[in-house]
């Protein structure tokens, strides 16, 4: 599947949850809601996926973390 494909699915499946339970709910209860979106439509993802800093050649863990990722699908641009 291409990328723009995954990332409309996303857009959607957002859209829809945003519009069932509108605003002002806390952060964990939108992104519990669109992960089931999103497996609903048939794709993989992940929530708060640890993210580390490669500095030097060397992996550093500091304590990011990704939102969400889909489809495996990750880009590193540093």
């Amino acid at each position: 599947m291409q990328i723009n494909q995954i990332t409309g699915i996303v857009i959607d499946s957002a859209m829809k949850v945003h519009s069932v339970l509108g605003p002002g709910l806390l952060e964990s209860t939108y992104e519990a809601c669109l992960l089931h979106e999103i497996h609903k439509q048939g794709l993989s993802a992940s929530p708060q996926v640890c993210l580390p800093v490669i500095y030097d050649g060397v992996k550093i863990e500091v304590g990011y973390r990704v939102d969400m990722i889909v489809e495996n699908k990750a880009q590193r641009r540093y």
